[in-house]
């Protein structure tokens, strides 16, 4: 099976109040970690579609990490703009650039169980998480969302999810205010 890992980076972070994915989060900045645990899926690379400031100059040596530059922070856009990039692959995991604790093995599991589902994502407390895995059948939907939607209101719709259950709730885990780097730090 034939599968691109997108890491979403390109939001405003209106409520950090700056570049949240630039901040430093145990010594890296908080994207870097998002991309390490994409790098690790089970995956031939990993487009980063990241706003045009976001340093990326951090994987200078690694061709199987991209960036795709969008000037939108419109979470449709971005989808729309990584599943185009990856091209024609048997499915996508969309990972988000604000989680950095999210478990290294989940993307292997939902590889492994996804089927001829339409997606599979974690669940843990009852509660979907991420990263997602979408299908082919899913990327052809990618291109019907507009504005801030993302794969999510794909997925309500549908009753044909994989879903893989964990008992780790890192699954939920994003950085939305500064406030949240310091929780996160403390939750593992």
């Amino acid at each position: 099976m034939k599968l691109t890992a997108i890491v979403l980076a390109a939001g405003a972070a209106r409520r950090f109040g700056s570049d949240k994915l630039s901040a430093i989060f145990r010594g890296e900045p908080l994207v870097r970690h998002a991309v390490k645990v994409a790098r690790a899926a089970p995956v031939d690379r990993v487009i980063v579609v990241a706003h045009p400031g976001l340093d990326i100059g951090i994987w200078p040596d690694d061709p199987t990490v991209g960036v795709i530059p969008v000037d939108s922070d419109a979470l449709s856009v971005s989808l729309r703009a990584g599943v185009a990039a990856a091209g024609d692959v048997d499915g996508v995991f969309v990972f988000l650039g604000d989680m950095p604790l999210v478990p290294g093995d989940i993307a292997s599991l939902l590889a492994d169980r996804i089927g001829d589902a339409y997606a599979a994502m974690p669940r843990q407390g009852g509660k979907p998480g991420h990263p997602v895995l979408l299908s082919a059948r899913a990327l052809l939907d990618v291109g019907k969302l507009e504005g801030d939607a993302g794969a999510g209101k794909l997925l309500r719709q549908r009753s044909d999810i994989c879903l893989v259950e964990t008992n780790d709730p890192a699954i939920h885990f994003d950085v939305d205010r500064p406030e949240d780097l310091n929780r996160l730090d403390r939750s593992d």
